[in-house]
């Protein structure tokens, strides 16, 4: 069987590669099944990939398939930066997204990042990777130098840095990723004091802590650790790199810097995952629970278990921060419900996860059943399994879940889960953190479901409270979490950053709503702003967790009646239709809302090239406030009840 590399060789010399660009994906996912291969491996083949892929078009792959996502990514750095291209290009096609490269000056990242003007800021990157070595530092000593010398040049590259984050604050645009700076041996044994040569490290690791400090006061700024990634791959430098090319970084940590920003882009861009789904045998315990019994499988603290002890301990790390847990098992029910509930080696329970799907149909059908359940769609699962037949039946009637290949080395089985970083968010909200008790909820509420009869009666049934105000300072983070991940009702498809959810001449609001089974938190927001002519909406998102409930009728009723009790001409909004987002384009009209032939103010979200639909309400017939709902409003300050 040939290889993924061979085959993007064939395409690429045969010059089919632009044509066969929706197979690049999955060719590469095959690259990353390997489970049994080193990381090493998996990176050294994946920027071999991307060296034939770097070498597209991205107007050939766009002219033969105009729906491809499409990411302008921007390099710069003190060093060389060639390296950085390759596993760049390789890691954003392995999630579907089509890169179009624009690379800074040697030398000239803090041109390339503070002046408005630069080639950089025009092209309008998503994300633009600014990578540092140590020689940011050091090509600033001259020798003889000092443990003081090397602090003043620390101190003044923070502040380099700090011009840099405050100016992407101004005017820069999606997300900037800078790294931490390694410390090389060759730098701190060229001092032969020993105690100064302590000093030297504590001086720098103080200057790569007010680093990583920056992301608190930046928040379109990440910083890439490489302390933790230097370890797992080896040697930060190479010295024939470093020597002959410049390059900061070896081959081997350029690759995971490639990947951790491209997870930093993947989290703004709302790709967030949010369901992990775990196979049972050789993956939550030692053994197969159907041959060996209760007795016979191991995940306790024994030579046997322990890799998969530490699976558990992972997985409940993750379900704390709001990570939804689901089990995919061959076997039958009861068994496997008497190990979760009873085994005393078990760190996971039944309650920890939000559904358990245990039996002999085929996964790709237990998975489907697991989002149904959950109300989400399956491009929001991460699956997790030992066995590579299921992972090809995933990968072929599923390609839109995540797999993550589980080898025969359980050892390994951890570092493979976080490998990819799926549900890695900008912010862990108090929301993310009630999320599986949310859902808990959910399955309660479908019990009820059950015992009702008419739809109607069932949500009057479930008391339903909700409430629409400002938000806090606190909660601009939810709200822009929301943007990122609500699709199904996101009725523009805009993602909206934290920092730029509220100012002088915006209005958001947030929704949120509580009912018999408990609070759901926050869970939608509407996008206002005040015009010379009547009230705008610029965007309006609910969570698909309480979507068929009547709640966005209810919200928009509350709007419009407070636009008409404050005398105002008119309320104008606006629909852009995405790939998920279908079911809601007869929102607006379903509220009295009609075409409108004018423009809508710009709201600063960046371009759009998708379909914009513009309405307009007089506000002379305002809709019904649906009768199950109690809607506590509180525009101003007062609060104002309607049911």
């Amino acid at each position: 069987m040939t290889t993924p590399l061979e085959e993007l060789r064939a395409l690429h010399r045969t010059g089919r590669l632009a044509d066969a660009y929706p197979e690049v994906g999955p060719l590469l996912a095959r690259v990353t099944d390997a489970a049994d291969r080193g990381e090493e491996q998996i990176a050294e083949e994946l920027t071999s990939c991307g060296s034939l892929l770097a070498r597209i078009n991205p107007d050939e792959v766009l002219a033969r398939h105009p729906g491809t996502p499409t990411v302008t990514v921007a390099v710069t750095g003190h060093s060389a930066t060639v390296q950085l291209t390759d596993p760049l290009v390789a890691e954003l096609a392995r999630h579907g997204l089509l890169a179009r490269l624009v690379t800074g000056d040697h030398g000239a990242y803090l041109r390339d990042l503070t002046e408005e003007r630069s080639e950089l800021r025009h092209c309008e990157p998503e994300l633009t990777l600014c990578a540092l070595g140590a020689d940011a530092v050091l090509d600033e000593l001259s020798p003889p130098w000092t443990v003081g010398d090397a602090e003043q040049a620390l101190a003044r590259l923070l502040a380099r840095l700090e011009a840099v984050a405050a100016a992407h604050d101004e005017h820069g645009t999606g997300v900037l990723a800078l790294n931490t700076l390694p410390l090389p041996r060759e730098a701190t044994h060229q001092i032969i004091d020993q105690r100064r040569r302590a000093l030297l490290g504590a001086v720098w690791r103080e200057f790569n802590a007010r680093l990583l400090r920056l992301t608190a006061v930046h928040p379109a700024v990440t910083v890439v650790d490489l302390d933790p990634l230097v370890a797992g791959t080896g040697p930060a430098t190479d010295a024939r790199l470093a020597r002959y090319t410049r390059s900061a970084f070896s081959t081997a940590v350029c690759a995971a810097l490639a990947r951790e920003a491209v997870h930093a882009l993947r989290a703004r861009r709302g790709m967030t995952r949010k369901c992990l789904v775990l196979d049972l045998d050789n993956t939550l315990w030692d053994g197969v629970l159907e041959e060996d019994g209760p007795d016979g499988i191991d995940c306790g603290p024994t030579l046997r278990g322990e890799p998969y002890a530490a699976v558990q301990r992972l997985a409940r790390q993750l379900a704390a921060q709001g990570v939804l847990l689901a089990v995919s098992s061959k076997n039958d029910p009861g068994p496997v419900r008497d190990v979760l509930d009873h085994h005393p080696d078990m760190t996971l329970r039944t309650a920890d996860f939000v559904s358990v799907r245990a039996g002999w149909d085929p996964k790709d059908t237990a998975l489907r059943a697991i989002a149904e359940e959950l109300g989400i769609a399956t491009d929001a699962l991460v699956f997790a399994d030992d066995s590579a037949a299921e992972r090809a039946l995933i990968r072929h009637s599923m390609p839109e879940v995540a797999v993550v290949p589980l080898g025969s080395e359980p050892a390994w089985h951890v570092t493979r889960l976080l490998a990819d970083g799926w549900f890695d968010t900008p912010d862990v909200t108090d929301e993310d953190r009630a999320r599986p008790g949310q859902y808990r909820a959910a399955a309660a509420r479908a019990r009820l479901r059950g015992t009702t009869g008419s739809h109607e009666e069932y949500l009057r049934e479930l008391d339903i409270v909700v409430r629409i105000s400002p938000p806090r300072p606190h909660e601009l983070p939810r709200m822009s979490q929301l943007s990122l991940r609500a699709n199904q009702f996101n009725l523009t498809g805009e993602r909206v950053p934290a920092e730029r959810i509220a100012g002088p001449d915006r209005r958001p609001l947030a929704v949120r709503v509580r009912d018999r089974y408990g609070d759901s938190g926050l869970v939608g927001a509407v996008f206002t702003r005040t015009g010379p002519d009547g009230l705008y909406i610029d965007n309006m998102l609910l969570s698909c967790r309480v979507l068929a409930r009547g709640i966005e009728h209810g919200c928009l009723t509350a709007v419009l009646s407070h636009a008409r009790e404050r005398g105002l001409p008119a309320v104008r909004a606006r629909y852009r239709a995405t790939r998920r987002n279908g079911r809601s384009r007869g929102f607006y009209p379903s509220l009295g809302f009609v075409p409108d032939a004018g423009d809508g103010p710009d709201t600063g979200d960046g371009p759009d090239t998708r379909t914009e639909t513009l309405f307009r309400h007089d506000l002379k017939d305002i809709p019904v406030m649906p009768g199950h709902l109690t809607v506590q409003a509180d525009f101003q300050g007062a609060a104002d009840e309607r049911s």
